[in-house]
This record gives C-alpha cells, structure tokens and sequence, in this order.
C-alpha cells in the first residue's frame, strides 16, 4: 500500500533531504511493483500503449520529437515499435527524430538526431544511445543546436499522477534537459513541446504520493493502455481529446 507524503516546492536543505529520502523509498517500493508485472500482461500494455499513439492525431501530425530508447532491464514501457513507425523512410515516415545521448554522471543528456535504427549503439550500462557522428562522420544535430522545434517528447519514468507529477530514477538528466530545452524554446518564441509520459497501468500512482521539488517539471499528458490522460491546458488544447 503505498503512503500519502508530504510535498513542497521549498528549496530549504532539511526539506530536501526529507523529499529525496522519500523519492528514494517511493522508487524501491514502484521497482517491486514493476518487478511483479507478469511478463505477458507487460507485453500486452506495451503493445496497446504504443497503439494509442501511433493511432493518435496529435502524433501523425507531428513532424519533430524527442523519445527515450526503452531499456527492457529497465522495465520502462517499450518504444521499439513507436521508433520504427517514427524512422519509416519518406514518405511514410516524415518525422525528424532526436533520441537521448548521456555524456557524463552530472546529469547532462543530450537529445541526437537518427534516421535509422543502425545508429544506436549499446553502452557501457547495456542501453542503447546514438553514437556522436554519423557513418559518414559528421556530428550529429543537437535538439538543442536544431533551428526547428520539436512538438513531442516522449519520456520514460517510474512514476506519475494525473496531475503531471513524474518521479524519475534520480538522475535529474530528463529534468535537466527539459528545463534547458524550454528555456530555448522560451528564447526562440517557439510553443513548447508536449510532453508525454508512457506509463504502465501500475505506475500511475494517487495524487499526492509523488513528492516534489521547483525542480521537478511536470509532463502534459500521460499515456497508458487505458488511454491518453490530458493534464496540462496545453495538452487539452493541442490533443483534441
């Protein structure tokens, strides 16, 4: 059974330690949780989650998106086939596709451009990211170097709410890169992006469960194999639920 804790966006040190510690609780008690999923029930809501959004208007009218490379280790839901319905060659597929790169242990992720599944190699930890340069050596574009912006992102977790929060393994990459990412997009007046989290049924957790900090940022919209779950206005608006 999981616990109501206590939230706030204070920036105070004994705040924060008490919020990490309680993050930290609440993502040991979610793995068990994950861990527990039969495996045929797993397979049967990644394929009904990517249905949803292949299926989805807000998703074919897309031309740029950011997606995470599923790591089944990870037990996050799986993006195999979303990746190869996005990287369909023209004129099926016309949508620019960046995927996440880490670069170091200090929370820097960068989001690269590939045209095609080849171009993921595994790393040291087994997931797979985009090598830096291409087969022809040119390095590849930065989402945050590009000079079109992206309308989607989709992003991985270990737990969210409907009203946006999203708890993630503690890294703060995808934190990190989206505050970036919209401060860019805030510089170029261009609209931000939706950003929708993929969630298994039994990730979507209680409204105040999920404890924050003003450094969380909190996802538009989530999709589970129940369906899509709009949250923010933009989300209403731009989703046409």
């Amino acid at each position: 059974m999981l616990l109501r804790m206590t939230s706030t966006n204070c920036n105070t040190g004994d705040e924060l330690d008490a919020i990490f510690k309680q993050k930290k609780a609440l993502r040991t008690q979610v793995r068990k949780t994950l861990k527990a999923i039969d495996p045929s029930l797993r397979s049967q809501q990644d394929k009904a989650i990517q249905d949803i959004i292949v299926g989805a208007p807000w998703f074919k009218s897309s031309r740029g998106l950011c997606a995470y490379i599923s790591c089944s280790a990870l037990r996050e839901v799986d993006t195999s086939k979303l990746l190869s319905h996005i990287l369909q060659p023209p004129p099926a597929g016309d949508k620019k596709l960046y995927v996440p790169r880490v670069e170091d242990k200090n929370s820097h992720m960068r989001m690269l451009n590939i045209s095609r599944i080849d171009d993921l190699v595994a790393n040291s930890m087994n997931i797979l990211e985009p090598t830096p340069v291409d087969a022809d050596g040119n390095a590849r574009q930065d989402v945050l170097q590009a000079n079109d912006p992206v309308d989607i992102m989709l992003l991985p977790g270990l737990a969210f709410d409907k009203s946006g929060r999203r708890l993630g393994r503690g890294g703060g990459y995808y934190d990190t890169f989206l505050k970036n990412y919209r401060d860019l997009a805030e510089t170029r007046n261009w609209t931000q992006p939706l950003l929708v989290a993929l969630s298994y049924s039994q990730q979507i957790l209680d409204d105040g469960v999920i404890p924050v900090t003003s450094t969380d940022i909190p996802v538009d919209a989530l999709v589970s194999p129940e369906g899509v779950i709009p949250i923010s206005s933009a989300a209403f608006d731009r989703m046409d639920l």
